[in-house]
C-alpha cells in the first residue's frame, strides 16, 4: 500500500488554488508516497482544463517521483445526481463524464464519485429524496458515467460518504455488484463509517476486492458530528484491525489521507501518523 494525501488537505485545497506542483513538492517533503488530485469547477484542475493544462500536470507528477492515480471530486454536493430536478441530475452527469476524461488526461485511474444524497446533513436547504428513488437515480447515473469510463479505462469508485444513503455494506455490496463491471469499485472511507455506530475493518471484510481505493481518517464517536473528524490516531478507529482487513482483503493501492481544515504542521503530522498506522508490510 501507497500512502497518501489528499490535496484537499493543503493550505488552499479546499479552494482548489494551491499550485499542483507545490502540493506535489509538499507531499514528498512530507514522506507521503502519494497525492490525491481533486477536481471542481473552478480551480487548478477544473471540468474545462485542456487536454494541455492536464498534459502539463501530468509531466508535474512524473517528475515528482509521487504516485498520483486517483482524483477525487465534491461536484455531487452541488449537483446531486440523485436530485429530484432531472436538469441537476443531467447537469451532474455532464460533470462526472468531464472529470473521467480529464483523469485519463493526467493518466489516473479512478475517480471519486459521490453517488448523490437522500439528504445532505450540514445542507438544511438541500432537498430530500425518497430513498428508493434515490437508489434509482444514483444508478442511472453511474450507467451514464459507465460508458465514459469504458471508453478512457477510468474507475467510477463509489465512496461511503455521509449522504442517508448506502448505510449498510451489503446494500452497498449489492449497488457496486448490479453493474457487473469491474470499472463501478468502491471508495471506501474509513473514517466515514464511524459515523454510521459501525466497524470499518468489518465493512472491509465484506466489500473485500470491490474495494479500489481507501480515504483515511478518523473520528470520535461521542462527538458524532462533522466536529468529530480528528488527526489520524486520535478518535476511535482500530488501526490494527483495519490494516490487517486490507491486507487480507488484498488491498495494494493508494490509503489517501483526508484532512480538510489545514492547519500548520498538519501535512508532516499527517505523514507520520499515516506511517504508524498503516505500517509498510
Amino acid at each position: 500500500m501507497q500512502r497518501g494525501i489528499s490535496y484537499w488537505s493543503f493550505k488552499n485545497g479546499m479552494d482548489h488554488t494551491h499550485p499542483i506542483a507545490d502540493a506535489l513538492k509538499e507531499a514528498r517533503q512530507a514522506g507521503f508516497e502519494a497525492l490525491e488530485l481533486c477536481i471542481a469547477e473552478t480551480g487548478v484542475l477544473n471540468v474545462k482544463s485542456t487536454k494541455k493544462e492536464c498534459t502539463e500536470i501530468r509531466k508535474l507528477i512524473e517528475d515528482s517521483g509521487l504516485v498520483v492515480d486517483s482524483v477525487a471530486s465534491g461536484l455531487s454536493w452541488t449537483y446531486s445526481p440523485t436530485h429530484p430536478d432531472a436538469a441537476i441530475r443531467r447537469k451532474a452527469v455532464a460533470l462526472q463524464k468531464a472529470a473521467l476524461l480529464r483523469c485519463a488526461w493526467l493518466g489516473c485511474r479512478s475517480l471519486l464519485l459521490v453517488p448523490g444524497a437522500v439528504r445532505i446533513p450540514w445542507d438544511p436547504g438541500s432537498p430530500s429524496v425518497p430513498y428508493e428513488q434515490a437508489v434509482v437515480n444514483a444508478a442511472k447515473c453511474v450507467r451514464e458515467m459507465l460508458v465514459t469510463a469504458e471508453k478512457y479505462n477510468v474507475e467510477i469508485c463509489v465512496e461511503n460518504v455521509w449522504n442517508g444513503l448506502f448505510y449498510s455494506p451489503l446494500e452497498f455490496r449489492t449497488f457496486i455488484d448490479v453493474f457487473e463491471s469491474p470499472l463501478v469499485r468502491v471508495y471506501f472511507d474509513i473514517g466515514n463509517v464511524l459515523g454510521y455506530h459501525q466497524d470499518p475493518a468489518d465493512w472491509i471484510r465484506l466489500l473485500g476486492p470491490r474495494i479500489a481505493r481507501v480515504h483515511a481518517k478518523d473520528f470520535k464517536r461521542d462527538v458524532g458530528t462533522l466536529a468529530g473528524f480528528c488527526d489520524l490516531g486520535k478518535g476511535d478507529v482500530c488501526w490494527p484491525e483495519v490494516a490487517a482487513a486490507l491486507r487480507k482483503a488484498g488491498y495494494k493501492r493508494t490509503v489517501i489521507a483526508e484532512m480538510t481544515t489545514w492547519r500548520p504542521g498538519l501535512i508532516k503530522r499527517t505523514a507520520k501518523a499515516l506511517k504508524e498506522l498503516i505500517p509498510a508490510e
